[in-house]
């Protein structure tokens, strides 16, 4: 809901430093896996209950994830980049619940249910941006990236900003898990509904073309 309004906030910031880290050589893929041991430190950290640092590295992670797209357009975007991007972020996301739920095994069915919520929200963004990509239809709406980015109610600004509050809030996981889980699945809905309203319009619109 509010990644099209900060991206282009986001990219003016990170332009000038995407710039200098191309000019010393530094590839996207390379920013790409470094914010993704970061994460994953990031997750081992809450596993052990340091939640401080579990934020900072949370922070540095998004950062990072900002920062390899903004490299990538200062030097030459590949799909391979799009692809290992959006991979690892997967990954990431899933990693935070589940060391919430290695931290203290009571939260382990709110965290099922926040994965799997994930799960909904994740494959119905992705199973869209194959099929867009397929009939070639793009937007610029939330910066320019390697395949469409359907919006929603909860998207990645908000997924951080949950993550931050559970790790500055962790005995609150379980009942904050469960209603940002709920908001997913509402994403999840509004995605599969747009999606096949954007599809049937553009094979009704193709289909015109072709009489």
């Amino acid at each position: 809901m509010l990644d099209s309004t900060l991206r282009p906030l986001v990219d003016r910031a990170l332009g000038p430093p995407a710039r200098l880290l191309v000019r010393l050589g530094v590839t996207a893929n390379m920013v790409t896996w470094v914010g993704f041991a970061i994460g994953m430190g990031a997750a081992a950290a809450i596993a052990a209950g340091w939640f401080a640092a579990g934020i900072v590295m949370i922070l540095v992670n998004r950062i990072c994830d900002g920062l390899d797209g903004a490299v990538a357009r200062a030097s030459q975007p590949s799909d391979a980049g799009g692809f290992l991007d959006i991979t690892l972020d997967f990954i990431f996301y899933s990693a935070i619940p589940f060391a919430f739920c290695v931290n203290d095994p009571q939260h382990a069915l709110a965290g099922a249910f926040l994965i799997f919520s994930f799960v909904g929200s994740g494959s119905s963004f992705l199973a869209f941006a194959i099929i867009a990509q397929k009939r070639g239809i793009s937007t610029d709406q939330r910066g320019k990236k390697s395949f469409f980015y359907l919006g929603g109610l909860t998207e990645g600004t908000e997924t951080i900003i949950f993550l931050l509050i559970v790790s500055l809030m962790p005995d609150y996981f379980g009942v904050l898990a469960w209603i940002f889980g709920s908001l997913c699945w509402v994403t999840t809905v509004t995605r599969i509904r747009t999606s096949l309203e954007i599809l049937q319009s553009h094979q009704a619109e193709t289909t015109g073309d072709d009489k």
